[in-house]
């Protein structure tokens, strides 16, 4: 699948999930059912419940594989960048612990998460975060401009990571860092997971092997790179993936290839420095 086409595709996909404002995952759903679906992926995830009552209704759409606010060790003051912001939920956490003289910066390239993102920005009055339209692979930020760039199971969406990466060096000040939350493998995927669109708009067809990832991230000049925490995720509980269930029911991908995905899916947490 070309690039321009692969974003075409994840846009689509998440523009849905912004119009019907929850995750994929159905209340029948055996990993994510209950009440409110979405607070118990993000409580499974790493979030709090005090965190989960600190953002706007409708910032929380349960999309995440991990909770990259809580590895960034935020100062107040300091300008952070969000890829793939979507409605805003870890803009919103951090916002909270940058303060009125920090500011927080979202980028997401779906219309409808943007739209959505800045409505709930109204909604909890926060004039320190602004949402921008633009793709993570040609960042709307200026050179050398963010201390922190955190990012939740979205990169792996880019058919470009390279450029993921040397970008966010380029807009990272000297000293700034990374941290991001995202799927990884530890094998190859089977053909039919690979090859299937709901895969990929739900970020497990385009994920890259562990160390491909890790090499990929110093290859565009981040020191110190490491994996600060990792599980394994099984495929059809994957909290980041907002069509896992249409894998799931694939009549076109066997019961096999999906327990082997199960056992090659991996959730990250990551975290590296720019040079000083």
């Amino acid at each position: 699948m070309k690039a321009e086409e692969t974003r075409k595709v994840v846009r689509e996909g998440y523009a849905r999930i912004a119009r019907q404002s929850t995750s994929c995952c159905p209340s029948s759903s055996s990993c994510c059912g209950g009440t409110s679906i979405a607070e118990e992926i993000s409580e499974s995830i790493g979030y709090t419940q005090e965190e989960m009552g600190d953002v706007p209704d409708g910032a929380n759409l349960g999309l995440g594989c991990g909770n990259p606010v809580a590895l960034a060790s935020l100062r107040e003051g300091e300008i952070l960048l969000d890829l793939g912001s979507g409605a805003g939920f870890d803009c919103f956490l951090a916002a909270n612990r940058v303060g009125e003289k920090g500011k927080v910066i979202g980028v997401d390239m779906t219309p409808e998460m943007i739209e959505k993102a800045r409505e709930n920005a109204r909604k909890g009055d926060y004039n320190n975060v602004e949402f921008r339209l633009g793709e993570i692979e040609h960042l709307p930020v200026a050179d050398n401009s963010v201390n922190v760039i955190i990012s939740n199971c979205v990169i792996n969406l880019s058919p470009d990571k390279e450029q993921v990466f040397k970008d966010s060096y380029r807009v990272l000040k000297p000293g700034g860092r990374m941290m991001i939350s995202d799927i990884v493998l530890l094998k190859e995927l089977p053909e039919s997971i690979r090859g299937s669109m709901e895969a990929y708009i739900g970020c497990v067809s385009g994920a890259m092997l562990r160390e491909e990832y890790i090499e990929t991230i110093k290859t565009a000049g981040f020191e110190n790179v490491s994996v600060v925490e990792g599980a394994l995720f099984p495929v059809d509980c994957i909290a980041s993936d907002p069509t896992v269930q249409a894998i799931a029911q694939n009549p076109m991908i066997p019961a096999d290839d999906l327990q082997s995905a199960a056992e090659s899916i991996m959730s990250v947490k990551i975290e590296a420095v720019k040079s000083s």
